[in-house]
Formats: C-alpha cells, sequence, structure tokens
C-alpha cells in the first residue's frame, strides 16, 4: 500500500483571528540567514536593523532573538530577499504543536517564544 505524507498547509497554524486584515501583513523574509527556506508555521523574528524578517534565532543578537510573528505560508529566501504574508499581531490564536522552531531551542527558549508571542497578541495554545 502506498503511504501518503501531507506537508504543512499555509496558516494550517491558526485557530483563530480576530481579523485577517488587521492580523497579517505581508513582511520580508531575508536572505543570508542560515535559515532560509521556511515553511509554513515558522516562528519569526525582526532584524533591527533592516526590519526584515527571519527565523527566529534566541542566539542571536539581531532582533530575531525575540520571536514577533508567525509565517503564514512557505518562503524560500535562498536566491535573494522575498516576500512573504506573516501573521504579525493578534488578537489570534495558534496552534503550538504547528508552530516550527528552526534549529533545537530548548523547552525554556519556547516557552520565552512563547510569552513574546503574546507580546504582540498572538496566544499559543
Amino acid at each position: 500500500m502506498t503511504t501518503l505524507t501531507e506537508n504543512t498547509h499555509p496558516g494550517g497554524f491558526l485557530v483563530w483571528e480576530a481579523f485577517r486584515d488587521f492580523t497579517r501583513e505581508t513582511i520580508t523574509v531575508a536572505t543570508g540567514t542560515a535559515f532560509a527556506t521556511l515553511d509554513p508555521g515558522t516562528v519569526l523574528g525582526k532584524i533591527t536593523a533592516s526590519g526584515k524578517y527571519a527565523a527566529h534565532d534566541p542566539a542571536a543578537v539581531d532582533g530575531t532573538e525575540t520571536a514577533v510573528a508567525v509565517l503564514w505560508g512557505k518562503a524560500d529566501a535562498t536566491g535573494g530577499d522575498v516576500p512573504a504574508v506573516a501573521l504579525v499581531r493578534g488578537s489570534a490564536i495558534v496552534n503550538r504543536h504547528d508552530l516550527v522552531f528552526v534549529g533545537t531551542p530548548s523547552e525554556g527558549e519556547i516557552a520565552a517564544a512563547h510569552a513574546a508571542l503574546l507580546a504582540v497578541g498572538i496566544l499559543v495554545r
């Protein structure tokens, strides 16, 4: 029997949001980061110097150490900066099991990211 594998879907992490035109924005995903190909549900940080977004990295010192958004769909910035849609503010609720963290963050780092998302109105359940 053939086994089918279903990948993540754009917005599949979202449980509820108040108004999609308020909670989502078109952002720029930065190239030149360690993780340039990102899946839907990837937790993002914002690079302070450029205002562009990249995968949340708790060990960074460029702004991405603070979780501020969740990527809506897949983004591949290996060839340069790319536009993408992200959930950047609440009121919104997301499924913790559908969030993607790049690298291997500790449980404490994940909890801190959840708290940072709550600060912008994105509740992780």
